[in-house]
């Protein structure tokens, strides 16, 4: 008996593939590290993609936050914060929905993510009064 990872949709005289549903690699909270994180967030792409998440309080579809640059280098962004554990993806259908790992993040580095925001906002109004 061979076991496939699909099941097998039948649609008419064919057969069409089911795909299994994607599952994105993240770190354990006990994998996730100090160093890999401040990388993930000194990156002021990176930065804006967390500062985004934390005014959405909830999951939010990838697409739907605008960037200054190309699709796949959003994609390179998103994967950088997923393996440093600062967000968490999933598929629900074709979107992929992201979240901020607050409750891993707090609980490793108390304070560390509200830190990086406020001051992250804070640079952002010394940049808008020039």
């Amino acid at each position: 008996m061979i076991l496939v990872p699909w099941r097998p949709r039948r649609t008419g005289a064919t057969v069409t593939p089911t795909p299994s549903p994607r599952v994105l690699p993240h770190p354990t909270r006990e994998e996730i590290r100090l160093e890999a994180v401040l990388h993930a967030l000194a990156d002021p792409v990176r930065l804006l993609v967390v500062r985004r998440l934390a005014a959405a309080e909830a999951e939010v579809n990838c697409s739907s936050i605008e960037l200054p640059v190309s699709k796949s280098t959003s994609t390179h962004h998103f994967r950088v914060l997923r393996e440093s554990g600062v967000i968490r993806q999933c598929y629900q259908g074709t979107a992929k929905m992201t979240c901020l790992r607050l409750d891993d993040l707090d609980d490793l580095f108390p304070g560390l993510l509200p830190s990086v925001l406020t001051a992250a906002d804070h640079q952002s109004a010394r940049d808008a009064a020039r």
